[in-house]
């Protein structure tokens, strides 16, 4: 008997679908044939807790740092899932390893065939797409499950390390913490929240200490021989004299001159551009790309976002698996789209004539094999439930659905149009863009993404040479303006980009390969834990460090407040997975350097907390996170 050992429940119908007959589904799998389908429900393992190696460890002591097991355990976190693959385990002849294909879900079922102790047979099922024909594509094509162990060593090196860091770092400045008086409170430290904690109060002391720089613009109202006027800016063109580097003129003097010799001139039109472009659609969405839209579009925070999409895909059935870090689909799903277009219509009515409309015989280049990881782009279902939606629900699917749609709908079409003026002696320029036809901008609204490149703008098509005239030119004076606090949308943005806030340039292209800080399955989870321990509170929008966040960080080495670590790490993932690197090598690097960091955080002394706020300016998260105490039993810090 075969035992298909799916990641979750979804995977495991997807694979019991395509099976023999007769089926059976039972409580905790299916049988199919001869064949046996089960599942996890993700990790059904975790580590243990320190004090599950040494009751010593259930107080907390600074002469104990830093606890590095010996051996390391694991614990069953969903005890029945466990038991039920532990009994039928029992009668396998071979085992068909169906977790996701990456990282973590090959790590999720080795880890349980080996705590049980399972030495048969082990083949591996690579499934990304749960169509029925990629189902069975798949099943022809198994392959042994060692040639992917090393992808598991990988996931278990980071799950060890992640311990390792979580634990010591966050009882050392717990303890440190309690001794500077932060009232037993305990400090999470993680490899990820603390870097992003990082990010957010150095953008505030950035915006704090930033000193504007005066500077202005000089834009004149320009008159062609047939009477059009529009507006044109001055550029330094080839005269970057008495500007800084973007351009800008920073003496008012220098304005003024221009000002003076420019007005009531007479010059030609230098360059005079028109080029004809068309735009596809927005691909669809992946979780980071939906939870970067939803907060900009809707004010939603990126765990508000995974609820929706957590309750649209398991309780509603009307959007596809949400945990995605893909933007591209299967091939095989474009045989769907005319029953996904339907299942539209019927859920958002309003979308209704859009999805009628749509081009079948349009293929954009969302539609691609070899893009697709673990997991395609969050799409629409071509059924789903019919129970009443929660008002954030039925936002996120339309939001999923606007973007399906807009893949079967033409290109947007425009003109862009550039004018570059020679007016005494000075160079002016304006652009503009005309919309020739809205195509998939029907379904989705988008803003012009140039700066100062007005839609709809109605430039003149002068020919180069035509003559103009200064109808009126002015000198505006402007402040150069401060960086913004974060926000839900850009704080998601910098941790999927977090590769733009380093400069080394060997952790920037690690960073930038391994797709940010966290995962899509993390992040949000990682932005509550901040808010948790009152390291953050919002003002507005505004996402912004508290005394306490900035006091940690200020207490911190630097090591643990940069996204390096996490580069680093997964340099050695890579190196682990590949087979030039060992874990036990990994590990024993990460030992010594925890060794390092410890003995530093020792050495030196927490930053005091800070006064007290009065009861009406504090924050309602940082009240709560007050409350928050070291206990016999730690909590575990996530990220």
């Amino acid at each position: 008997m075969r035992l298909f050992i799916a990641e979750k429940p979804s995977l495991a119908r997807a694979i019991a679908g395509v099976l023999p007959l007769p089926q059976r589904r039972y409580r905790d799998h299916f049988q199919c044939g001869d064949d046996i389908v089960a599942w996890c429900v993700g990790h059904i393992l975790e580590p243990v807790m320190p004090e599950q190696y040494d009751r010593k460890y259930a107080h907390w002591a600074l002469d104990d740092l830093p606890i590095v097991p010996r051996e390391w355990k694991l614990r069953a976190s969903v005890p029945s899932v466990l038991s039920g693959i532990k009994m039928l385990l029992r009668g396998a002849t071979r085992v068909v390893h169906a977790g996701d294909p990456d990282r973590e879900g090959q790590l999720l079922v080795d880890e349980v065939l080996d705590f049980l102790g399972y030495t048969g047979p082990v083949d591996r099922l690579l499934i990304n797409d749960t169509n029925p024909d990629a189902v069975r594509r798949q099943l022809a094509a198994i392959e042994p499950n060692a040639k992917y162990r090393p992808l598991g060593t990988a996931a278990l090196a980071r799950q060890r390390a992640d311990w390792l860091y979580g634990i010591n770092m966050t009882r050392l400045y717990s303890l440190l913490g309690q001794a500077a008086g932060y009232d037993r409170r305990v400090l999470s430290i993680g490899r990820v929240q603390t870097p992003l904690l990082g990010l957010i109060a150095a953008r505030d002391v950035a915006i704090e200490t930033f000193q504007p720089t005066a500077y202005s613009v000089v834009t004149a109202e320009v008159r062609t021989v047939a009477g059009e006027v529009f507006s044109a800016r001055w550029s330094p063109g080839g005269h970057p004299s008495e500007v800084d580097e973007e351009g800008r003129i920073l003496r008012k003097e220098v304005a003024e001159q221009i000002v003076e010799r420019c007005r009531g001139a007479t010059g030609h039109v230098f360059r005079s551009e028109r080029e004809i472009k068309s735009e596809g659609p927005p691909l669809p969405y992946s979780l980071a790309d939906l939870q970067i839209d939803a907060a900009g579009r809707l004010g939603l925070s990126a765990q508000a976002v995974l609820d929706a999409c957590q309750a649209l895909y398991e309780t509603h059935g009307l959007t596809t698996y949400p945990r995605s870090d893909c933007s591209h689909l299967p091939e095989g799903h474009l045989a769907q789209r005319e029953t996904v277009l339907a299942a539209i219509a019927g859920h958002v009515p309003e979308l209704g004539g859009l999805a009628n409309a749509a081009d079948l015989s349009l293929r954009s280049r969302a539609w691609n094999d070899r893009k697709v990881t673990a997991h395609h782009a969050i799409i629409p279902t071509r059924g789903g439930g019919r129970a009443a939606l929660g008002p954030t629900e039925r936002a996120v699917y339309e939001l999923v659905a606007r973007r399906y749609v807009s893949q079967f709908l033409p290109s947007y079409d425009y003109a862009r149009i550039r004018l570059e003026l020679e007016i005494a002696g000075e160079r002016f320029v304006a652009t503009g863009r005309e919309t020739l036809a809205l195509g998939w901008r029907r379904a989705i609204s988008v803003a012009s993404p140039e700066e100062g490149e007005a839609e709809g703008a109605p430039l003149p098509a002068p020919v180069e040479g035509d003559p103009v005239t200064v109808a009126a030119v002015l000198a505006s004076e402007r402040e150069t303006q401060a960086p913004k606090h974060f926000t839900d949308a850009s704080l998601m943005q910098a941790m999927v980009n977090v590769a733009s806030h380093v400069s080394d340039p060997r952790i920037k292209a690690i960073l930038t390969e391994a797709d940010g800080l966290g995962t899509p399955a993390t992040r949000p989870g990682i932005i509550e834990t901040l808010f948790e321990r009152g390291y953050v509170w919002r003002r507005g929008k505004a996402i912004v460090a508290t005394a306490i966040g900035r006091a940690l960080v200020d207490s911190l080495a630097k090591a643990a407040t940069t996204p390096d670590m996490t580069a680093e790490w997964e340099a050695a993932m890579r190196g682990i997975a590949e087979g030039t690197e060992t874990m036990a090598g990994f590990l024993g690097r990460t030992a010594v350097e925890l060794g390092a960091l410890v003995s530093e955080g020792k050495a030196r002394r927490l930053v005091p907390p800070p006064p007290p706020r009065a009861p009406a300016a504090e924050s309602r998260t940082e009240t709560g996170a007050r409350r928050s105490r070291i206990s016999r039993r730690p909590s575990r810090a996530r990220g």
